[in-house]
């Protein structure tokens, strides 16, 4: 440590020894320096003024101000400069000054005060004599934008001037709105005054003068009520311009009660004598302007002439008298069903008050809500609707109307109301249905009597109704009434009629035709399965001891049944025909039925059996599907196969299809026969496609029933679907006949089938009555030949040349042609010579089970010789 001061004190001896000369720079090496910033001759450090200043000047490049608006000086000097107290200095703010500024060393400060914003150089440079100037310094000064020339008040400053023109633009647009308004406002008033009509008068009360614009052909004078109109003596009744005697008065107090603030408005009706008589008019008027005393100077208003008006008023108060007024019931309802008014006898009716029943929508208490909809329906497409109908009075009883809802339409044509009238008919009803019952029903069991049974009876035959009549009696009914006597005989009668009532179907109607003897219509119904199912119900429920005063008697009964249009053309025909068959059931011994004759009983109970073997195939599946091979008349190859349903039940009659089929077309069984074909044949189809043991395409028939159901095109794509067929290996034949029972229904039904990739083929062709119009736009393939064309083909030439032409015919429009039922070469050998394409039967194959049928064409056909060499 000792060591170390004795090193610094020798050191600064030395030092202080070198001479002061030696430390001085020279004149090109020293530089004028910024010292001191002053705010008000007070010292302030840059930072204070700006936080992005450095502390030291002596380095900064930039100094940045804020708005001052006090002295602001900037002391300077050059404290290496040789003989520093004798230098001359010289500055120059940019901007600022325009000359350089000098001073001497004694002062050494430059001030300015309210500096421009902006950047400015500020230089200042030191010399010696005067003449040359060194060490000069600069520093950029950045002088901060005062608050109103920032950007923001700029920015502010656009605005307001943007908004100021803006305002004075909408205030000259507004001002010349309005005036061209004011303008458009006074030519409106002018022509409106003028199209309404309307008299327009301004009454200047000081000087007495009344002006008047528009003046009116018919009615040249103003309304003379001599307020308004000054006059001397009272204008007579038929002077132009008098009021009605009835309404002067009026007029002339409602007048001064206005004037006189008695009234807040003045507003009158009354008549004045025009040019073709009293016109009724509308004045109106209101004070305009008054003096310092609140008094009237002068008065404004119009004179409209409101004749028609008044016309349609009391036309209207005529025609509403009249509605509320009659006996009958009036209901107006909006467009919406919904109760807008009513009228005292719709009160006095139904028992409802005007204010329940406002606002309630239609409603017939004792219909569904479906009726109402039809009734709906009905008004919209006619306009009106009328019926006699039942309804609910408001304590609950019930009784009938005779009702007529019309719609209202505006003059656009829009329903805008519709009235129901109605009247009470409960009365008259009940004494037409009494007149009725004493008529038409018998007295004893209270069913409808023989003339009730003819009138009926005869309307169905002359509306050509398919029915069935059963007529029967009561076996024996003499020996109980000869026994027991007629009081028995009558209690055992209506017990009767009761017990056949109960059985009888809804739809069907009992009738006591005379003594014992009955009648049951059954209505839209030839079905034998029906018909013996009623009659057995009525044999069951006679059969059953009847108990009367405590004894129990046992009858039966005998039944005939007949058929229209079967069995008669007429109602007394067919009622003499089952009396025929009743006592026929009679002489076998009764407790029985039977139909009007032997035959046609074997028929219907044939019937009976072929339709409860043909449902109990369907229920245990005894269906089964053949097959028919379908010749090339022209390589003598197999190109195809015919479907066709055979009945096969174990240990049953062999049943042919020309017996089931028919039956099961008229039951309805034959949809169900059908699609179980058609999903069977479409399931061999495809396996065999797959095996390649089949060509060409399958043939199935449809009915009449299966073809006008109206989703049939979807039933077979989802067969085919569900079956994996495609469906152009698929051919559907559709009988002539069905086609031509409505062609275009059929177009349409064949178009769908047509699209799917179904071909079609028209069956029994030359069997119906079809027109060639619409043969041409049945979207058919083929056309099949009916077997009763080809039976004598080979030696009856009128068959021959219908076969010729029926040919040539198809062939014109595109079509192939089938020969259904050949059955010798000597048929096919003609065939092929007509050009006839294909052909089917027995010559070929009889219709086979599918292992037989893949058994049988395994074998090729081979053609005669002299059928080869044509």
């Amino acid at each position: 440590m000792k060591h170390f001061l004795l090193a610094v004190s020798c050191l600064l001896v030395s030092l202080l020894s070198v001479p002061a000369q030696a430390f001085q720079p020279s004149y090109d090496e020293w530089q004028v320096e910024l010292i001191t910033l002053r705010l008000a001759n007070q010292p302030i450090d840059a930072t204070a003024l700006d936080a992005r200043n450095r502390p030291q000047l002596y380095n900064t490049e930039t100094l940045y101000l804020p708005e001052i608006d006090k002295p602001f000086s900037i002391e300077f000097g050059a404290p290496y400069a040789p003989n520093a107290s004798q230098l001359y200095y010289r500055y120059k703010l940019e901007g600022v000054d325009q000359d350089w500024i000098f001073t001497d060393a004694s002062f050494r400060r430059a001030t300015y005060t309210n500096l421009p914003f902006g950047q400015h150089s500020f230089r200042v440079s030191a010399s010696i004599d005067g003449q040359l100037w060194l060490g000069e310094r600069a520093i950029i000064l950045d002088v901060a934008r005062p608050l109103w020339l920032s950007y923001w008040a700029i920015a502010l400053y656009l605005m307001l001037a943007f908004a100021i023109i803006y305002v004075v633009v909408v205030a000259l647009r507004s001002k010349r709105k309005a005036l061209k308004q004011l303008r458009d406002s006074e030519e409106r008033l002018k022509l409106s005054l003028w199209g309404s009509g309307d008299l327009l008068w301004d009454w200047d009360m000081t000087t007495e003068q009344l002006h008047c614009h528009n003046s009116w052909r018919d009615f040249p004078e103003f309304p003379l009520d001599q307020i308004r109109h000054k006059n001397s003596v009272h204008p007579t009744p038929t002077q132009l311009g008098a009021i009605h005697p009835n309404d002067r008065e009026r007029v002339r107090t409602e007048l001064e009660a206005y004037l006189y603030h008695q009234s807040e408005s003045y507003e009158s009706t009354y008549r004045v004598r025009g040019a073709k008589g009293w016109v009724w008019v509308l004045d109106r008027g209101k004070i305009v302007a008054r003096d310092e005393q609140q008094r009237p100077l002068r008065m404004t208003g119009t004179l409209k002439d409101i004749t028609p008006l008044v016309a349609a008023e009391e036309r209207l108060k005529m025609l509403a008298a009249s509605i509320t007024n009659i006996s009958d019931g009036v209901c107006i309802y909006d467009e919406q069903f919904r109760v807008v008014e009513t009228n005292q006898s719709f009160t006095r009716i139904t028992g409802y008050q005007r204010d329940e029943i406002v606002g309630s929508p239609l409603t017939f208490k004792l219909y569904n809500r479906d009726y109402l909809e039809q009734v709906k329906a009905m008004l919209a497409l006619h306009g009106t609707w009328h019926s006699e109908i039942e309804d609910l009075r408001k304590d609950g009883l019930q009784y009938q109307m005779d009702l007529t809802i019309d719609a209202i339409r505006d003059d656009s044509g829009t329903i805008s109301h519709y009235v129901a009238t109605f009247s009470d008919i409960t009365d008259r009803k009940h004494k037409e249905r009494e007149l009725r019952r004493l008529a038409n029903t018998d007295t004893l069991t209270g069913l409808p009597n023989r003339s009730y049974f003819q009138v009926t009876h005869s309307n169905l035959v002359r509306k050509r109704i398919a029915h069935a009549l059963l007529v029967f009696d009561l076996d024996d009914f003499k020996k109980i009434n000869d026994s027991l006597g007629h009081e028995v005989g009558d209690h055992l009668l209506l017990q009767a009629a009761e017990r056949i009532s109960d059985v009888a179907r809804a739809q069907d109607t009992v009738y006591r035709i005379g003594g014992d003897e009955f009648a049951l219509l059954l209505e839209d119904t030839t079905n034998i399965h029906t018909i013996t199912q009623a009659a057995n119900r009525i044999l069951d429920t006679l059969r059953l001891p009847f108990n009367i005063r405590g004894e129990d008697v046992v009858i039966s009964g005998s039944i005939g049944i007949v058929v229209y249009p079967a069995d008669g053309e007429t109602s007394q025909e067919l009622l003499q025909n089952a009396d025929t068959a009743m006592y026929h059931t009679k002489s076998r011994g009764g407790n029985a039925y039977h139909f009007f004759n032997e035959s046609m009983n074997r028929n219907a109970v044939r019937r009976l059996h072929v339709e409860s073997q043909l449902r109990h195939a369907l229920k245990h599946n005894y269906l089964q599907v053949h097959y028919q091979a379908k010749v090339s008349l022209k390589d003598h190859r197999y190109v195809g196969l015919e479907a066709l349903v055979r009945l096969d039940i174990p240990g049953a009659e062999v049943i042919s299809p020309a017996e089931f089929i028919p039956l099961a077309e008229e039951t309805g069984l034959i949809i169900d026969v059908g699609e179980r074909v058609l999903r069977q044949t479409c399931r061999d189809m495809r396996n065999w496609i797959a095996a390649d043991q089949v060509t060409g395409r399958v043939a199935v028939n449809l009915s009449a029933r299966q073809f006008l159901q109206p989703d049939l095109t979807q039933r077979i794509k989802t067969i085919l679907a569900e079956e994996g067929l495609p469906p152009h290996y698929l051919e559907l034949e559709i009988t002539e006949g069905v086609v031509m029972e409505n062609p275009e229904r059929a177009i349409q039904i064949m178009s769908e089938l047509h699209q799917t990739g179904i071909h079609l083929a028209l069956d029994d062709f030359g069997t119906g009555y079809s027109s060639l119009a619409y043969l041409k736009r049945f979207p058919i393939q083929t056309l099949k030949i009916d077997k009763a064309f080809i039976d004598d083909i080979h030696s009856a030439e009128r068959d021959r040349n219908m076969v010729a032409s029926i040919v040539g015919m198809a062939h014109n429009l595109g079509l192939s042609v089938v020969a259904e039922g050949v059955v010798d070469y000597q048929q096919a050998q003609i065939l092929a010579g007509l050009n006839c394409e294909y052909a089917q039967g027995y010559l070929y194959a009889q219709p086979l089970s599918g292992e037989k049928f893949l058994e049988h064409i395994s074998t090729p056909l081979q053609a005669p010789k002299s059928y080869l060499l044509n």
